[in-house]
């Protein structure tokens, strides 16, 4: 599987940025995509994710900002966010996680980076 990450940038506080990551296969053979985030000095952390039978799930630190969401005909996952802060600023990366295999896969990572 093959993942191809998008949409990073420079932006300002309360900006708003759209990442998106496409990928190789349909995503109908994933059972969870997601994203996470790293940034310097810290450990990676889940900031969205969502299943197959569409349930998301999202980081306290971005309730009500991100939005995770999933388009199968372009077999794309996309991260929106809103309200941006500085702590926003991370290496972005998406995830996906095959059905019954159970394995998983990892975009290349997109900067995103929030000044204030």
């Amino acid at each position: 599987v093959q993942l191809q990450a998008s949409g990073g940038g420079l932006v300002q506080a309360g900006g708003s940025l759209r990442l998106s990551c496409a990928a190789s296969e349909s995503i109908f053979r994933f059972i969870n995509m997601g994203w996470y985030r790293q940034a310097p000095g810290k450990q990676r952390e889940l900031v969205a994710s969502i299943t197959s039978g569409g349930t998301t799930n999202y980081a306290e630190s971005v309730k009500g900002r991100f939005t995770i969401s999933r388009d199968s005909a372009k077999n794309t996952v996309y991260l929106q966010m809103n309200s941006l802060k500085p702590e926003d600023t991370a290496v972005y990366y998406c995830n996906v996680r095959r059905r019954w295999v159970g394995d998983d896969y990892w975009g290349q990572g997109t900067q995103v980076t929030v000044s204030s």
